[in-house]
């Protein structure tokens, strides 16, 4: 009872991870206040929130806070906010039901759904027959609300999938932002068009301009009227977002790109109102500037619309992976004693655990799953990059999305929706676009002090134009007609104000990210977000694991030498006793030539091993028989007092010589045999070592194994620098001091004794067919498990942060530029001045470009010379 208690308070006291989508974010500016106001929250360990995306990633302590009150911290701040997921064993699914003809059905069927156990959410979507089940994906599954739906009147409903795992959240978020901006768009132009002719065009034209020119009310024209009743709903109606927005951030104390806009419409708006009112009271003849603020209005919006439009592909990566799952898959019916007794066609995403599914030549797979049945040659190139197609047999994994090339398979389903290998790789290309890259720390300080400085700049303009004019500092004829001096500084200012925007600058960083870590991905090199984007661009050194990293991981005992009379049957059977109980490349080697031995091959028992002690980088010790049995390298020897004899001296150099990895066997304290076992270099690890040296990074390799067979690997390999026999605790030692030493090191590794390494280096890459311990630890997983992807990840970190710094000189170089121009410091010599619909298209037009700019890095290409490796047929086989 008590262990229950203590299991059920550190499940409350976990940390849970939480997804937000929010909205009503428009500049760096927001998405900092909402991370600090989160992260202030008593129980929130992590906050992280991405204008590109507009998500939030909140890691928090149950026990402490939940995640409904995290999105109502959100929306108290004055932005919209709503749970995209609160679990990772949640899923969610969206279906059409057709037959409700009536409210009240329809209640039924909801009612129905939120009994079954798991169901934990139930909602109507925006469409009336769509439904949105959330629920826990271990304890039911969509078939079986399908099931339920169509029980409640057999032959009435009818219930079709319409989005599956995160398509209906990417879907509604993108349609929802993009068709608004669209419609306000539109809604603006339509009244915004006619108030820039009638102000801009038509005063030219005969007969339209007289008619506009008529007097209604004293001085007051038919033409400013005009536009002044077209103008207030695109001020008020169409831009409430903009009053909105900045009524938000200032609440915050915070200043955005809406308090820009919100004070310069509504400077130019209010200015014209009071010249009709001037105009109708009195005889006075002013001029208005309507135009300038619903052009302005107007132009934002189509700049916010395009950028929404170019930032949706920044995410393309992720949506490509979604569409890899296959629409249709054959359900089988399978019973013990009698076979396959049917079989059916079904939606794939009404798949569950458990089921069975028959997989054609050509055909997709449907989940993630085990063969129990034929054999056949898979395309894992989509998710993985591989393009030569891997064997698979009875007892092999395959992931869903993959494409069988030549047999049928018979695949029994492991995992579904939110836990299969495609949707944990989608997760984390997303989780990578949260995570900021140090650099874009820099645009946050700018942006906090930015807009302060612009109103201030943009107050200055005016009023020191506006001294100019009064004081007769420049001539009359400067002024443009139907304009007086206060009107021209009122110009120069507003469009300071709108020009100076910092909009460009927050996206400088995240949309890089966004499409580097997507090209990434589709290259079969996952990176973990900006942080490791940015290392891994300076790295200069890399320590390279040797066993499953430099070599192929698959060690075979070659040769055996023994030092006593003993039988070779009897002497693997007491070392095989001991190494099956470790995990360790080389003991699962020794273990499978022992089989040979054996009359029971298939599944072989040992003796028994009491006293197992696994030493991570030496070997094992066990207690086999009453007698003693060490098994490792010379220091694990030495470590318990065993001496090593000259001969066995001899013939471990002898064996390390050939580059093969020498074991030393005890037995009762006395060394009785040297079992040599050969790991392969992995083709085109010569090579890939050599181009490092062309990038100027330096390699060096890093092993457990002892120094005679390490140096002889390195050398295979090209490597000059060689560490050897070094434990877990060794490696992270020797990666700081390389970092004590300048260099930014990255470390490339794949088994549970590279983890501390792996976690210690500036970048850490795990090998893809590596342990998962292994994976977690590194910031880069090369899902390949080829070597020629270290130079892929280094070379488009490279190139993803040269377009960051791009990103940033056209950011601020173009404020630089463009804020004295808006100013007017060309107006004096060449008359040329920015009215402020002008700088508002600018200032859209500016951050469009860094979107454009980073949706360049889609056209990413590896080094030329991989290619070649590959065309050699030097690539690395699964």
């Amino acid at each position: 009872m008590q262990q229950h208690h203590e299991d059920e308070m550190s499940a409350e006291a976990r940390i849970q991870v939480c997804r937000v989508r929010v909205g009503g974010m428009t500049c760096t500016a927001c998405s900092s206040t909402i991370e600090s106001a989160l992260s202030k929250v008593n129980g929130v360990k992590k906050a992280r929130v991405a204008l590109a995306t507009e998500e939030a990633e909140l890691h928090y302590v149950l026990k402490m806070v939940t995640c409904d009150q995290l999105v109502r911290a959100v929306q108290d701040l004055g932005f919209e906010a709503e749970i995209i997921s609160s679990r990772d064993d949640v899923g969610e699914i969206w279906l059409k039901i057709e037959g409700s003809d009536t409210e009240n059905s329809m209640k039924v069927v909801l009612n129905t759904l939120e009994t079954l156990p798991g169901v934990e959410f139930v909602v109507r979507d925006e469409a009336p027959d769509n439904i949105c089940i959330t629920y826990r994906e271990d304890l039911t599954g969509p078939r079986n609300f399908v099931k339920a739906i169509e029980s409640i009147a057999p032959g009435h409903f009818r219930v079709t999938v319409v989005r599956g795992f995160q398509q209906g959240r990417e879907a509604r978020k993108i349609d929802k932002v993009r068709q608004y901006l669209r419609s306000s768009f539109l809604w603006s132009l339509v009244f915004t068009v006619p108030v820039f002719m009638s102000s801009m065009v038509l005063m030219y034209v005969p007969y339209i301009c007289k008619a506009l020119d008529t007097r209604l009310i004293n001085a007051l024209e038919f033409g400013q009227a005009l536009r002044c009743a077209l103008s207030t709903p695109v001020q008020f109606i169409i831009g409430r977002r903009f009053y909105t927005g900045s009524i938000k951030a200032l609440r915050n104390g915070s200043a955005n790109m809406d308090v820009l806009i919100a004070l310069g419409t509504n400077s130019a708006y209010f200015y014209s109102v009071y010249s009709v009112i001037r105009s109708a009271t009195s005889s006075f003849e002013t001029t208005d500037f309507f135009e300038t603020s619903s052009m302005l209005i107007t132009i934002v919006l189509l700049g916010k619309y395009i950028e929404v439009m170019a930032k949706g592909r920044t995410s393309e990566a992720i949506s490509k992976l979604l569409e890899l799952s296959p629409q249709k898959s054959i359900l089988l019916d399978h019973d013990e004693q009698v076979g396959i007794t049917n079989e059916q066609e079904i939606d794939s995403r009404l798949l569950q655990k458990d089921d069975l599914i028959k997989i054609l030549p050509g055909a997709k797979v449907g989940s993630d799953g085990l063969v129990i049945w034929g054999e056949s040659r898979v395309d894992e190139s989509m998710l993985t990059g591989e393009s030569k197609p891997v064997t698979k047999r009875k007892g092999d994994q395959v992931i869903g999305g993959t494409v069988n090339d030549n047999g049928v398979l018979h695949v029994k389903v492991t995992k579904v929706g939110s836990a299969t290998a495609l949707a944990q790789i989608v997760h984390l290309v997303e989780s990578a676009q949260m995570v900021k890259a140090p650099i874009q720390m820099f645009a946050d300080r700018i942006s906090k002090y930015f807009v302060p400085l612009v109103i201030t700049l943009s107050a200055s303009t005016w009023l020191m134009w506006s001294l100019a004019g009064t004081f007769h500092w420049y001539p009359v004829s400067w002024i443009p007609d139907a304009m007086d001096g206060f009107e021209l500084a009122l110009q120069f200012g507003i469009s300071v104000m709108v020009i100076a925007c910092p909009c460009a600058l927050g996206l400088a960083t995240p949309t890089a990210v966004m499409v580097g870590t997507g090209v990434g991905a589709s290259q079969g090199v996952l990176i973990k977000g900006g942080q490791a984007l940015q290392s891994a661009h300076k790295v200069n050194c890399i320590l390279f694991d040797k066993t499953g990293t430099l070599t192929m991981g698959k060690p075979r005992v070659v040769d055996t030498r023994l030092l006593k009379d003993m039988p070779e049957p009897d002497f693997y059977e007491m070392i095989a006793a001991a190494e099956v109980n470790s995990e360790h490349p080389v003991a699962k080697a020794i273990v499978d030539y022992a089989k040979q031995f054996r009359d029971d091959q298939e599944k072989p028992t040992w003796p028994g091993a009491v006293d197992f002690i696994s030493v991570p980088g030496h070997g094992v010790k066990a207690t086999v028989k009453h007698r003693e049995v060490v098994i490792g390298n010379k220091s694990m020897m030495l470590d318990y007092n065993i001496k090593v004899p000259v001969r066995a001296e001899k013939v471990l150099s002898e064996v390390e010589d050939m580059a093969r990895t020498g074991i030393l066997v005890s037995i009762g304290r006395e060394v009785v045999g040297i079992v040599a076992v050969s790991d392969p270099l992995k083709p085109g690890t010569r090579e890939v070592v050599s181009f490092l040296k062309t990038m100027k990074v330096k390699a060096v390799m890093i092993t457990g194994d002892n120094q005679g067979t390490a140096s002889a690997i390195a050398k295979e390999a090209g490597i000059e620098a060689v560490i050897a026999e070094a434990t877990p605790a060794q490696k992270a030692k020797r990666v700081k001091d390389l970092q004590a030493q300048g260099y930014t090191v990255a470390m490339v590794g794949d088994g549970v004794n590279d983890s501390p390494a792996l976690a210690v280096a500036d970048v850490g890459m795990a090998i893809g067919a590596g342990t998962d311990i292994a994976i977690e630890a590194a910031d880069i997983v090369l899902m390949r498990s080829n070597l020629e992807d270290v130079i892929t990840a280094i070379d488009l970190s490279r190139r993803t942060f040269a377009r960051i710094h791009w990103n940033y000189i056209w950011a601020l170089g173009y404020n630089v530029l463009c804020i004295p121009i808006a100013a007017g410091a060309l107006f004096p010599f060449s008359r040329f001045r920015l009215p402020p619909w002008i700088a508002g298209a600018a200032m859209a037009a500016s951050s469009i470009c860094v979107v454009c700019s980073s949706l360049l890095l889609k056209n990413y290409r590896r080094p030329k010379a991989l290619d070649k490796l590959e065309m050699h047929g030097i690539v690395t086989e699964k």
